[in-house]
C-alpha cells in the first residue's frame, strides 16, 4: 500500500524493524482484532494496538467506566466516569490514531452471538477475569480456527498463552471451570494497577507477532509472571489427549454447552 506522509513519520520506528518494514505494516492497518474486555488487560492491550497502526478493533464490553476502575484501566479518565467502556475506548482511540477504527460491542458475551463475533476478525485478545467467559471465548475461536491470544491477572501474578489451530487450546491447560468460590475475582482479592499494564502490553506484543508472522509463537507454551519476586517463567502446555475440544475424540462441536456469559474485566 501506498503510505501518507503522516502515516510513514508515525510508523517510522515500525518501518525501519527488518521484521516489520513497510509490508508488516501495511498488514497491520489491514487487520482486524477482536478485544474480549476493556478492563485492566484490555486497556494497555487497546492503546498499544491502536498506536501500532491495527486497521480494525472490536471492543467487546457491556460494563460502564466506574471510579475503581481507574486504579488500572488506562484507557479511561476521570471525565468519562458513567460512559459505557467501549465508547470511552473510542474516544481514546481516536485521540491516539486517526487510521484506526474501534468498532463498539456493548453487549454480553454468550452462547448466541459469540461465534458470529469472532468470525468477523483475523485474531482474538481475551481480557476478561472470569472463567465462563474464557472458556467460551476458547471454544468460538477453537470452532471458528482463529487464533485466540489469552491473558489474566490477579494480585501481583500474571499468565499469558497462545492458542492456534492445530495446538493446545485453553480447555488443555483446564479442562472445565473451577466451582465459582474456588479462584477470587479481582474485586475480591485486589490486583496491582501496573500488573495489568505489563500483562496487557506482552498480550498486545503477542498479537501484533502473530498478525506479522514474526518471532517464536507462544503457542504450545504458557507464560507465568511472579511481579513480587520478579521471576518470568516459560512452561511448555502439551496438547491434551482427552481434551473435550481439541483432543482424539472432541465431544464439545458447537457451542450449546454455554449458557448466557457475562465478561467482567477487572
Amino acid at each position: 500500500m501506498d503510505f501518507s506522509e503522516d502515516q510513514i513519520r508515525r510508523y517510522a520506528r515500525h518501518i525501519i524493524l527488518p521484521e516489520v518494514g513497510g509490508i508488516g505494516q501495511a498488514r497491520l492497518l489491514g487487520a482486524k482484532v477482536l478485544v474480549i474486555g476493556a478492563g485492566g488487560l484490555g486497556s494497555p492491550l487497546i492503546l498499544y494496538l491502536a498506536a501500532a497502526g491495527i486497521g480494525t478493533i472490536g471492543v467487546v464490553d457491556d460494563d460502564e467506566v466506574d471510579l475503581t476502575n481507574l486504579q488500572r484501566q488506562v484507557l479511561h479518565s476521570t471525565e468519562r466516569i458513567g460512559w459505557p467502556k467501549v465508547e470511552s475506548a473510542k474516544a481514546a482511540v481516536a485521540s491516539i490514531n486517526p487510521d484506526v477504527t474501534l468498532v463498539p460491542h456493548k453487549l454480553r458475551l454468550d452462547a448466541a452471538n459469540a461465534q458470529d463475533l469472532v468470525a468477523g476478525y483475523d485474531i482474538v485478545a481475551d481480557g476478561s477475569d472470569n472463567f465462563p467467559t474464557r472458556f467460551l471465548v476458547n471454544d468460538a475461536c477453537h470452532l471458528a480456527g482463529k487464533t485466540l491470544v489469552s491473558a489474566a491477572v490477579l494480585r501481583f501474578d500474571g499468565q499469558l498463552a497462545t492458542f492456534k489451530a492445530g495446538g493446545p487450546c485453553y480447555r488443555c491447560l483446564y479442562s472445565a471451570p473451577p466451582p465459582d468460590d474456588d479462584v477470587p475475582s479481582c474485586a475480591q482479592a485486589g490486583v496491582l494497577g501496573a500488573m495489568a499494564g505489563v500483562m496487557g502490553s506482552l498480550q498486545a506484543t503477542e498479537v501484533l507477532k502473530e498478525i506479522l508472522g514474526i518471532g517464536d509463537s507462544l503457542s504450545g507454551h504458557l507464560l507465568i509472571i511472579d511481579a513480587l519476586s520478579t521471576t518470568i517463567r516459560k512452561l511448555r502446555l502439551p496438547a491434551d489427549p482427552a481434551c473435550a475440544l481439541c483432543g482424539k475424540a472432541p465431544t464439545i462441536h458447537d457451542l450449546s454447552a454455554h449458557g448466557s456469559t457475562v465478561h467482567v474485566c477487572g
